[in-house]
């Protein structure tokens, strides 16, 4: 047996206008965390399974995959045993995901990627977002009076979906740096969706838990609620519509997707869709791109971090966050002060991100100031006191072109999964991978797949007295997101690739899972299993059912707000040592690592 995780403790901080807003958002039904039985999976899988709830990590030398189920992880670890690329597994891992795990990512979503190429030493990150509709407005979310729709009115049904961005990353990831032949790449889901699969046990729950909005549309119902009840753990379920897709991506690309008749059926469900149609186009799917941008990495402790940029917010405030927290001594994770250090960095990063985070194509940005050290060692100053910080402001950043935002009021809720990768060549994946909220729109495709509400990332608003919102809709934006795919330099090679589900929370799972590795010394499992305190806008997250919640008392002590409530990151990560390769994946899903 293992020694216990330690106690531990978290703190932050108060609120910008976003926090009542998201606040509510959260409390609708978060995602349950329901770990998956060893039933119908294969010996190395129960193995690597085993391994996981003894908390041990997973070892290997060639190479490692670790990703949110069992079925789609041994997709991706056939194809590395056979010599293909990270590139390669990732075609085939996410595949299997958007069957086995519709509500979390699929060809309806998108999805942001960082790559490190063994053989050139570079280090890339391809956008793959969704983008708005060129017919959409600025006041697409807005009603008759001109106020904010509620959350739900605006998500299920057509408004809220853009251009899914996911099939297009799959086959430009695989153009750049695949070996294996796409066909095959796309086989084992094939199977899965022609054959069947068991329905998981988080399938499940998560269907039980969303069926009055599965129900609202005809075809979404047939699938997920056939004779009106909710598919149930073990069901063996066919997806005949999906395995056809499949087969049009073998013969045409991702092609099939944005042309032809799956793009037409696309445009006609969500034109059509009863009481809140969209107005996405052929055309907007027809001149949809992936788009290269450049790494963003903050130093923490000799080390780079780097991920994705903007429109992503993930690296810049888990680089703002760690680059706070590295100006201080951490101690341990029994320490109340390093984790009031961290909090009150997490709570300083998000008021950045509030003011100045969006797609950058469309405002200007600071985005190299905002992890600029002078400017990170300047915000990390104020949490040089012993107590939470009263209040918090956006700082000011050096930039070449001054512009004065408003604070953003956007949503973000938990429906997203993680893929990290290292195949034998020394190539490192790490990509985080969504349809938005649990099931995105609730629309399904003709094609067998669900497509996403990505759109309702924007704010709902537009300004703030008078004063423009820097994550505003407007057409052929893409929304800002807080997924975080991450790798982590040293010396110039990858050392870890880590990321996680879990809305805007993302952000803390990452950040808070990187100073448990490198600064308490936890294994990479026993960092991935730390149970979770999070804070962004002022009411302290403690997990349930964790020794978190012994923080209360405490936090409370200190002026925090404190709410006891689920937290289920995804976290998975792979560690690239001396040694070999060290791989994790988070209790509270139905994740594995698996390695050779």
């Amino acid at each position: 047996m293992r020694a216990p995780l330690p106690l531990f403790v978290t703190l932050m901080l108060a609120v910008p206008a976003i926090a009542p807003a998201q606040e509510a958002a959260d409390a609708v039904a978060p995602e349950g965390a329901t770990p998956i039985g060893a039933t119908a999976l294969s010996d190395r899988a129960q193995a690597a399974l085993a391994a996981r709830n003894a908390g041990d990590p997973v070892t290997a030398q060639e190479w490692m995959v670790a990703a949110a189920n069992p079925l789609a992880v041994e997709a991706g670890a056939d194809v590395l045993a056979a010599g293909g690329t990270a590139a390669d597994a990732m075609v085939a891992v996410q595949a299997v995901l958007g069957l086995v795990e519709p509500q979390s990512s699929g060809l309806g979503g998108g999805a942001f990627l960082v790559y490190y190429d063994a053989l050139t030493g570079e280090l890339t990150t391809l956008d793959g977002r969704e983008t708005a509709p060129l017919a959409a407005t600025p006041t697409l979310f807005q009603d008759d009076t001109g106020e904010p729709l509620g959350f739900f009115d605006a998500v299920v049904g057509g408004l809220s979906v853009g251009t899914p961005g996911t099939p297009a990353l799959m086959e430009d990831a695989h153009r750049r740096w695949g070996r294996a032949n796409w066909q095959a790449l796309l086989a084992p889901a094939i199977a899965l969706a022609e054959d069947g699969f068991a329905v998981s046990p988080r399938m499940a729950g998560s269907i039980a838990r969303d069926a009055e909005r599965l129900a609202t549309f005809p075809a979404t119902a047939a699938y997920f609620l056939p004779g009106g009840t909710p598919l149930a753990e073990g069901t063996l379920l066919q997806n005949p519509a999906y395995a056809a897709t499949l087969r049009a991506m073998q013969a045409e690309g991702s092609d099939a997707i944005y042309h032809g008749a799956i793009a037409e059926g696309i445009i006609d469900t969500i034109r059509s869709a009863e009481g809140n149609p969209g107005v996405l186009s052929l055309q907007d799917l027809a001149i949809y791109e992936v788009v290269e941008r450049p790494a963003i990495c903050a130093e923490y402790r000799g080390m780079d971090v780097c991920g994705m940029g903007p429109p992503s917010s993930g690296a810049l405030t888990v680089g703002q966050i760690l680059g706070m927290a590295g100006s201080y001594d951490l101690s341990t994770p029994d320490d109340p002060n390093a984790w009031r250090i961290i909090g009150d960095a997490a709570r300083l990063a998000f008021a950045d991100r509030g003011r100045y985070m969006a797609d950058s194509d469309f405002v200007p940005m600071p985005t190299e100031g905002l992890v600029d050290p002078a400017y990170i060692a300047e915000r990390a100053a104020l949490l040089a006191g012993d107590d939470a910080l009263p209040e918090v402001a956006p700082g000011t950043p050096e930039w070449d072109h001054a512009q004065l935002w408003a604070d953003d009021q956007s949503l973000e809720l938990p429906s997203t999964s993680h893929i990290s990768i290292v195949d034998s060549y020394g190539n490192v994946l790490s990509m985080t991978t969504t349809i938005e909220n649990g099931f995105g729109s609730r629309l399904m495709a003709p094609g067998g797949f669900l497509l996403n509400n990505e759109l309702t990332d924007f704010s709902f608003r537009t300004h703030v007295d008078g004063v423009p919102i820097a994550n505003r809709l407007e057409p052929g934006k893409r929304p800002r997101s807080s997924m975080s795919p991450t790798i982590v330099m040293q010396d110039g090679a990858p050392i870890l690739a880590i990321g996680s589900p879990g809305g805007s929370r993302i952000i803390g799972y990452v950040a808070t899972a990187i100073i448990a590795h490198y600064d308490w010394g936890l294994d990479l499992q026993d960092a991935l299993s730390l149970p979770h305190a999070i804070n962004r806008f002022g009411t302290y997250d403690l997990e349930e059912g964790t020794s978190a919640e012994a923080l209360a008392e405490l936090l409370g002590e200190m002026g925090y707000e404190v709410n006891i409530r689920g937290l289920t990151s995804g976290l998975h990560a792979i560690a690239i040592t001396p040694e070999g390769l060290v791989g994790a994946a988070d209790p509270r899903r139905e994740g594995i690592a698996l390695g050779e």
